[in-house]
């Protein structure tokens, strides 16, 4: 295993929400190199309705993403898992160009080699139109802070 990103498969409940949580902290850094190095070389992704793989096109397509997504805050949380598979539901806030504030509602299914790298992503998006007031996201740009609440937590 020259690439190695723990906790490896078989998942326990622990290791595959500490896995989540790794995932989400690293989307929050909005760096899609540094995102790109958690998924395999040849990663196949669907994302809402784009089908891509491979680190390239995950770094372009994040690149894409966060140019569009502004101030975006993410939290994901821990659904299911067996063996080298773990599905997450997750929820996040952004903005358009225009000020327009976005709550987008999900649910991920991943499947992992064996060295802990992602393999294969699926996942399933709806955006939802919300005031500024309405955000529930709000701490400082970055990874979520440990004591800020997760989804369940906040009742969504």
């Amino acid at each position: 295993m020259s690439e190695a990103r723990p906790p490896f498969p078989p998942f326990d409940r622990d290791s595959a929400a500490l896995k989540a949580r790794k995932a989400e902290d690293a989307w929050n850094t909005h760096d899609p190199e540094k995102v790109s190095l958690a998924y395999t070389e040849d990663s196949t992704w669907r994302n809402r309705s784009e089908f891509f793989a491979g680190r390239p096109a995950i770094v372009e397509f994040l690149t894409r993403k966060w140019r569009k997504e502004q101030e975006y805050r993410l939290i994901k949380e821990l659904w299911a898992f067996h063996e080298n598979r773990i599905a997450v539901r997750f929820q996040y806030e952004w903005h358009d160009a225009a000020g327009d504030w976005f709550r987008s509602y999900g649910n991920e299914q991943w499947e992992f080699a064996e060295n802990g790298l992602m393999r294969r992503r699926e996942a399933s998006i709806n955006d939802v139109s919300i005031k500024e007031s309405e955000r529930k996201f709000l701490w400082p740009k970055g990874p979520r802070p440990e004591d800020f609440p997760g989804l369940t937590e906040l009742g969504l």
